[in-house]
């Protein structure tokens, strides 16, 4: 490990284990769930690799973390932070093979988060990076791009060619690439959002409709673009009450997948008959599993696809903040509250 210092700077974790809380993602401190501080360059073990981070991403899957709040539990004194890019600087027996090169990665349990000088996690969580393909791209490379691969995917088996799928929080990063790859395999999203100033860029980008949820006449709109374009799948991130309307505006063997919990409050399920009698469903999507049980050959077609996408600009990274770790403490909850973008976490 030459030239691998023995110590770095990282956001650690403060909790352990689960909260028992279910607040959402949104924060406006991050004092009760990190600190910040100098703690040991951890070491590769077998099949694993030690990244120098170049670029980390902020998902809602990492505030539900650190706040003890996701489906895997806190670890005090471990860094945080899902997912980034970096430089493999370090690697264990039988993950030498990608020593130097520039990868995306995801920290598999029993590493140490992207929210740091350096990372660790599993040669099998890397994916070894396109020179066309930046750096803030590649820090978001896994979570919402294999996402979107994987429910558009859903969808096309749900709703058939020509088909129609819904998606709510539709000016996320994730949705804006499943409208943009729904598009393109001749599908009609349906984006589901709270501002009207975000209809148009999302046609823009490829949904057949926009339903502002806030706007007087949402529930006339929700009963007629759903009788018209009859969509199958509904892909929820947040569990409100306005997703429930949804649920019950849809047709016949309709689906509600949940992969997310903007809304802390529980929604009241008010026709419980549809379940029974149009064949309704309600399901999760976690991006772990279906990676675990995704055959190896798709998985690999999907991790192409997506770094073509990205690479000849039909997906792309909005990026509304660079904050360097000395930073985080202090400026990531205001950054997290700019809309429709990502924020990106830097060394320096």
């Amino acid at each position: 490990m030459t030239d691998i210092p023995q110590k770095m700077f990282a956001l650690v974790q403060k909790l352990d284990g689960y909260s028992g809380t279910s607040e959402g993602p949104r924060i406006t401190t991050l004092e009760p769930y990190l600190e910040a501080g100098e703690i040991a360059v951890p070491q590769p073990g077998a099949r694993q690799v030690l990244i120098r981070v170049r670029t980390a991403s902020v998902n809602p899957s990492d505030l539900h973390f650190i706040k003890g709040e996701y489906g895997q539990p806190c670890q005090r004194g471990v860094p945080a932070g899902f997912e980034g890019c970096g430089d493999v600087v370090a690697a264990g027996d039988g993950a030498q093979g990608l020593v130097g090169q520039r990868i995306a990665f995801a920290v598999t349990q029993g590493g140490s988060g992207a929210w740091a000088e350096y990372a660790l996690t599993d040669a099998s969580a890397c994916i070894p990076l396109r020179p066309d393909v930046s750096d803030d791209d590649a820090a978001a490379q896994i979570v919402n791009p294999m996402s979107a691969m994987a429910m558009v995917g859903m969808a096309q088996e749900a709703a058939g060619d020509g088909g129609a799928f819904v998606m709510s929080a539709a000016t996320s990063q994730l949705c804006k690439l499943m409208i943009a790859l729904g598009r393109d395999r001749g599908l009609k999203p349906i984006a589901m959002v709270r501002r009207t100033d975000a209809a148009d860029p999302l046609r823009a980008l490829g949904a057949a409709e926009v339903l502002v949820t806030t706007a007087d006449d949402f529930g006339d709109r929700l009963k007629t673009v759903f009788r018209d374009l009859k969509p199958a799948i509904f892909f929820d991130a947040v569990g409100d009450q306005i997703s429930e309307r949804a649920f019950a505006a849809m047709p016949n063997g309709g689906r509600w997948v949940i992969y997310g919990k903007l809304d802390p409050t529980p929604p009241e399920l008010r026709d419980l008959g549809q379940l029974i009698f149009m064949n309704k469903r309600i399901e999760g999507f976690w991006l772990t599993r279906w990676m675990r049980e995704t055959p190896p050959e798709k998985l690999g077609a999907a991790v192409a696809e997506v770094q073509a996408r990205f690479a000849d600009g039909r997906w792309k990274t909005d990026v509304t903040a660079h904050v360097t770790l000395r930073e985080v403490m202090e400026k990531l909850p205001a950054a997290l509250a700019r809309p429709d973008g990502k924020v990106i976490i830097t060394p320096s």
